[in-house]
């Protein structure tokens, strides 16, 4: 961890609260950490709850880059109801009755969710639809139809069923690829038992290797603003390779380098006193500069 008194590059895994926007959050880094140069990676809608990845300076770069293929999450689907927006912020569009659905109904349905398939994201969301956000046209009144799209659920557990007044709710964790929309698999979940489906809670508890335990509120942030250092998280997310001197200064130049990885993807290079310097990928017999950070 580093104290923030300076123009410090790094990362803040943020437990965002409910009722605020991915912008919002980082609104308020920008006022703690003195700067102007806040990014987020990973946007939480303003129900969502948990892991959010905020970058400070030259850290706002390498979010674009991170692998953080897979996230995970905790939720609560309400059966019985279909919802405009596919969670509880939306109208009431269906509702069905849900005396008929049994324990075994609910778990055997929700397994058939695991692997990998093809998704149809909600309309309420940040996709671009030709250069505006789907979910600026929905609220315009533009009816707005996104294509499928591939996702991959690792795991999907379901760990409560509880019969409610009229609904049923269904508690779950999923591990799953980025890009999964988790209201997507509420309303497809209710589909595919034929009584609807919304999300009624979401909490992130991973991004990548960033996970909740380490996560801090905006509360404690205030009361101690630390970031974990770019040279830390480069080397927890990518492949990490040490150079010698004249190398080094070869990338301060960004140049490519006369040397081979073992790894595919981008590797994280550092300089012999263990300080990041760019982000490298493999070229032929070279290795070229995906991204330089010093």
């Amino acid at each position: 961890m580093t104290s923030v008194a300076g123009p410090v590059a790094g990362l803040v895994v943020v437990d965002k609260p409910a009722g605020m926007t991915s912008h919002d959050v980082v609104a308020r880094v920008r006022r703690l950490a003195g700067t102007r140069k806040v990014g987020h990676a990973g946007t939480l809608d303003p129900m969502a709850t948990g892991v959010l990845l905020v970058g400070v300076n030259r850290a706002t770069r390498l979010l674009g880059h991170l692998m953080l293929t897979e996230k995970a999450y905790d939720a609560t689907i309400r059966l019985g109801a279909s919802t405009s927006t596919d969670d509880a912020e939306g109208e009431t569009l269906a509702t069905a009755s849900v005396r008929h659905l049994t324990e075994d109904d609910v778990r055997s349905a929700a397994g058939r969710f695991v692997g990998e398939l093809e998704q149809r994201p909600s309309a309420v969301s940040a996709i671009k639809v030709d250069g505006r956000r789907a979910h600026a046209r929905v609220r315009a009144g533009e009816q707005v139809e996104l294509p499928a799209r591939p996702v991959t659920i690792h795991e999907l557990l379901v760990t409560d069923v509880r019969q409610g007044d009229g609904t049923v709710d269904v508690d779950l964790s999923l591990r799953c690829s980025s890009g999964t929309y988790v209201r997507a698999i509420a309303r497809d979940l209710g589909e595919a038992l034929g009584v609807g489906g919304h999300l009624t809670r979401l909490r992130r508890t991973a991004v990548g290797p960033f996970v909740l335990t380490e996560a801090r509120t905006l509360t404690e942030l205030e009361g101690a603003f630390e970031l974990l250092d770019i040279s830390d998280v480069a080397r927890r997310c990518f492949a990490s390779y040490s150079l010698g001197v004249e190398q080094a200064q070869h990338v301060r130049y960004g140049r490519a380098l006369d040397v081979r990885f073992d790894t595919p993807g981008p590797v994280a290079v550092f300089d012999d006193a263990g300080t990041f310097l760019a982000l490298y990928e493999q070229r032929g017999n070279a290795a070229a500069p995906v991204a330089v950070f010093v």
